[in-house]
């Protein structure tokens, strides 16, 4: 009989076993990582060109995983896709500096600087991916990108063969580009690189039928991409997004528990029973852990207690937790709220260590409110132009009437500040616009509907707006009774 384990010795396995904030972006997947959400099945097939998400949803473990033979190999099993064992994976650009396959972002921007049309850039890539042997000769990308453009014909003979070759043999060439935010720290020069990569990706689609690539992108620079080239919409009919539900996070957090290199993730397995090995030594969660909500709030409950205090009328915490991480249009990212647990644990830690649970609920708050400033701050650097709309509303208590709202931005003389954003991100002189801020810097009812559809804000039953609290809390707006803004 396995003995319970103690509030400590979970507190241990949580501290060891969940993934620290500062890894997110530098830890390879492993055996013992990869979880396979059911959600995220159309992402991994093979035709699935663009795969939508935004930060902290799986958009880099997926790239990494797919490149990994063996990560593949699981995949392709839990998924019930035969097509992933029968490919041949390359990288056509991703965050890791790889000088010999793609250029890095200070070679980029020189290029692109040059005058470099995209487009040609990404033939490159793609011709030197597929092993075009004059390509590997040439050192620079800049004498690579010179000889594509002189040799039109052969570009296409190369990509032909390099089709027929893999139809053969059949596989499929399938090439990956992540971590596109990196391309070029000027937002219009970005989105014309990522035009052209879903340029070259549609070709590839129409005109191959075994070389395809995969694209790992934000929604908001898929739709910036867009005004570069107006055909990659035609590419949203096999697009994807990585989306979380609760019972996925919690399955996904229950994994990382289970696969942890120690004994106290052992006798957390023999205690909630039904776990199988799979290969090499990683532990598959019992379909009940995996996807029943009333057996993961049960689970749950022996680490953090049933309640967010005293009684019911305080709140769940199997479903607190997830409905305060949740944005405006209800989803959650598996790095927000893996955070939280972890800020949760220290909290406990430091200041009541001697609680009957592992996890003390006001260390869920401070959680809640840890993951609020991080993500504010992501999207401070992805789309500045939403704190710049928000910051007036400082100081106010949600839910708040339109009313109130556009009262704010008026007296705060909103557009102008948005203005005075977009022309200083468009002052580079080469003519082009770039969409840095709203579709409608004048019109604040449409203000309220985009930042609506991108999750910042929501509209209630009474029309009254509100802010999720992953985003009210760390804007220093107030909720009566809910968790307390971020202190100044």
């Amino acid at each position: 009989m396995t003995a319970p384990l103690g509030p400590e010795e979970y507190r241990d396995l949580l501290s060891s076993a969940l993934p620290s904030a500062q890894d997110a972006d530098t830890v390879e997947p492993s055996l013992s990582t990869l979880f396979t959400p059911d959600s995220h099945r159309l992402a991994l097939h093979v035709d699935t060109t663009v795969v939508r998400g935004g930060r902290g949803v799986g958009k880099t473990f997926w790239y990494r995983s797919l490149l990994d033979d063996q990560l593949r190999d699981v995949a392709a099993e839990e998924y019930r896709i035969d097509r992933l064992r029968h490919l041949e994976v390359c990288q056509g650009y991703g965050a890791q500096l790889a000088p010999d396959l793609y250029p890095g972002p200070g070679e980029l921007a020189s290029l692109v600087d040059a005058g470099v049309r995209p487009y040609d850039l990404w033939n490159a890539v793609l011709l030197v991916a597929l092993g075009q042997p004059q390509l590997k000769e040439l050192v620079s990308w800049k004498e690579r990108i010179a000889w594509v453009q002189e040799h039109p014909g052969e570009r296409d003979r190369t990509i032909a063969q390099a089709d027929k070759e893999a139809q053969a043999g059949k596989i499929t060439k399938l090439v990956l580009f992540d971590a596109l935010e990196h391309l070029h720290r000027d937002r219009v020069q970005a989105d014309r690189l990522v035009a052209g990569i879903l340029q070259l990706a549609l070709e590839m689609r129409l005109g191959t039928r075994n070389v395809r690539c995969k694209i790992f992108i934000r929604p908001d620079m898929f739709d910036g991409a867009l005004l570069h080239f107006p055909d990659a919409s035609k590419l949203t009919a096999n697009a994807a997004s990585l989306k979380w539900s609760t019972t996925n996070l919690y399955g996904l957090f229950f994994h990382y528990l289970g696969n942890h290199d120690s004994e106290e993730s052992r006798r957390f397995r023999a205690l909630t029973g039904g776990w199988t090995e799979h290969t090499h030594g990683r532990h598959l969660l019992p379909s009940t852990l995996l996807g029943d909500q009333g057996t993961q709030a049960d689970t749950f409950s022996v680490l953090a207690g049933p309640y967010m205090g005293a009684n019911f009328r305080k709140g769940i915490t199997y479903t607190w937790l997830p409905n305060h991480l949740m944005d405006g249009v209800e989803q959650v990212s598996p790095r927000s709220f893996l955070n939280a647990l972890g800020m949760a644990v220290d909290e406990t830690r430091g200041n009541y260590a001697a609680h009957g649970y592992a996890i003390h609920h006001e260390g869920i708050r401070r959680g809640v409110q840890s993951a609020s400033q991080t993500r504010v701050g992501e999207i401070r650097e992805d789309m500045p132009w939403v704190h710049t709309a928000i910051a007036p509303l400082a100081g106010q208590q949600v839910p708040i009437d339109q009313a109130l709202v556009l009262d704010c931005w008026h007296e705060s003389e909103l557009t102008s500040s948005l203005q005075r954003e977009a022309a200083r991100a468009n002052a580079s002189g080469n003519g082009a616009e770039v969409r840095t801020g709203p579709r409608y810097a004048d019109d604040y009812v449409r203000l309220i509907d985009e930042l609506i559809g991108l999750g910042v804000m929501r509209r209630r039953r009474d029309g009254r707006i509100d802010l999720p609290d992953v985003y009210r809390i760390a804007f220093s707006i107030g909720r009566r009774g809910g968790v307390p803004k971020v202190q100044s």
